[in-house]
């Protein structure tokens, strides 16, 4: 694999891992697709780092188990703020 893809898959990794954040935003604050982001955290990471590859799996596996309740969250908001 080359260098830059594990440098990057690291930083994503390392960047989710402190952050708790989504993949989603995670490809916002780095400028990469969500397919990339993806990619490099739930493929490539276990190639390179196999307990970071883990961790990163338990947050991601938390925030897919929180999907829903974002989803009704911001549908509710986009709404109240429709009727105002």
């Amino acid at each position: 694999m080359k260098q830059h893809i594990v440098l990057r898959s690291i930083k994503l990794a390392d960047y989710l891992l402190q952050t708790r954040q989504t993949v989603r935003e995670a490809a916002k604050q780095f400028g990469y697709s969500k397919s990339t982001v993806h990619k490099d955290v739930a493929e490539r990471l276990a190639d390179i780092d196999l307990e970071k590859f883990h961790q990163v799996k338990e947050v991601l596996e938390f925030n897919l188990s929180e999907r829903h309740i974002r989803g009704g969250t911001a549908t509710k908001e986009k709404y109240r703020i429709l009727r105002v």
